[in-house]
């Protein structure tokens, strides 16, 4: 039973919600207090959990999984959630944005092939209302703070490149890999956007995996700068599709070169001064500034031989199942306790080795729990 109620605290949408569906459908009389209390317990347990893998990983302990995948993919990404301080009270005391760190680790059957299978842009990246509404979306989310309660207004989220994340997030994605045989994998893709934390992770966990910056992101940098350079609308589209095109057949610098001419026809961002968001030469900018440090890791059609994935849109799916039961307007979890604890309950039910289940079945005291001998 207990199994249920967690479960159904981390599925729904509150605990309200859970305790509500456990009485009308199991016949369960539980408050939602008290099924907020159950699940901050299993969250805490499955934390301890999850280090201990990232331990065992340190010591190179057995992996968990017996095969070994044919392609090993890690793909990072953040999303957002309110916290705030406990122990002060009713109501939201000391409210703050926080980023959560997020990993999708899948085992991917892919061919190898001699020629680029697929040289053009999907034709989603080349209808005009497609693209629009992605980078619509996009944009939402990279300045989605999380959201602000009636008072104060929260704090802004850590930066990008807080070695806090660098340092904890790091290992235990390393953990996870290890216990399913990631780097046995015979290929192997670290995709990611190209926040600097990112990459500062991958160079220390995962430092023989192809590393691919999300083409998603180049798509996104390279539309808003043709809509800041181009007069007219066909001559704004035409940029895109060109700029897109090149990035996509692996020559970033041709769309560079072309980038930095528009900046230099427009001018560069006066040293010092914070321009307006949509002023044409911050958008050129930054998309130059973006292609520059990625360039390395734009090789899309060796990516696409090689059977590797160019964008990280598993991970972005994740967030969004994240997001969908720890962010909202009435959420504000307790900092840092309860929000690790309803992360960790979540991430579980999303997992696709049943390991919520297990949890419950290897904790001490579970009737299902084998004994030793």
């Amino acid at each position: 039973m207990l199994h249920k109620v967690v479960a159904a605290a981390g599925q729904l949408k509150s605990f309200a919600q859970a305790a509500a569906a456990l009485r009308l459908l199991a016949g369960l009389d539980i408050s939602a207090r008290h099924v907020g209390r159950l699940t901050q317990q299993a969250g805490v347990a499955l934390a301890r959990t999850r280090d201990d893998k990232a331990e065992q990983r340190r010591r190179r302990r057995a992996p968990a999984v017996g095969a070994t995948p044919a392609v090993a993919v890690v793909e990072v990404d953040g999303g957002r959630l309110g916290t705030r301080q406990p122990g002060c009270g009713p109501g939201v005391h000391q409210p703050q944005g926080k980023e959560d760190k997020i990993a999708c680790l899948a085992s991917v059957r892919s061919a190898t092939q001699e020629a680029d299978p697929q040289p053009e842009p999907p034709p989603s990246f080349l209808s005009p209302p497609r693209v629009t509404r992605l980078v619509r979306q996009m944009r939402a989310a990279a300045a989605g703070a999380a959201p602000e309660p009636d008072g104060p207004a929260a704090a802004a989220p850590p930066a990008a490149g807080d070695e806090r994340w660098e340092g904890a997030f790091g290992p235990l994605v390393a953990g996870e890999a290890h216990s399913r045989r990631f780097y046995q994998a015979a290929r192997r893709a670290f995709v990611a956007d190209g926040q600097a934390y990112n990459w500062t992770i991958q160079r220390g966990y995962f430092p023989d995996f192809e590393p691919i910056a999300d083409f998603l992101h180049v798509l996104c940098y390279l539309y808003l700068a043709a809509q800041a350079v181009g007069v007219a609308e066909a001559e704004r589209w035409s940029l895109y599709v060109g700029w897109l095109r090149s990035c996509w057949q692996g020559q970033a610098s041709a769309a560079m070169a072309a980038l930095a001419a528009a900046q230099e026809r427009l001018g560069r961002p006066p040293l010092g001064e914070e321009l307006a968001e949509r002023d044409p030469r911050r958008l050129v900018a930054e998309a130059l500034r973006y292609l520059k440090n990625n360039q390395k890791r734009m090789d899309y059609p060796r990516y696409r031989r090689q059977g590797l994935p160019v964008t990280s849109s598993l991970v972005e799916s994740l967030v969004g199942e994240f997001n969908a039961r720890v962010k909202g307007r009435d959420k504000w979890w307790n900092s840092p306790e309860g929000a690790e604890a309803i992360l960790q309950v979540r991430a579980a039910l999303l997992s696709e080795d049943d390991r919520l289940a297990q949890h419950f079945a290897d904790r001490p005291g579970s009737p299902y729990r084998r004994k030793a001998a």
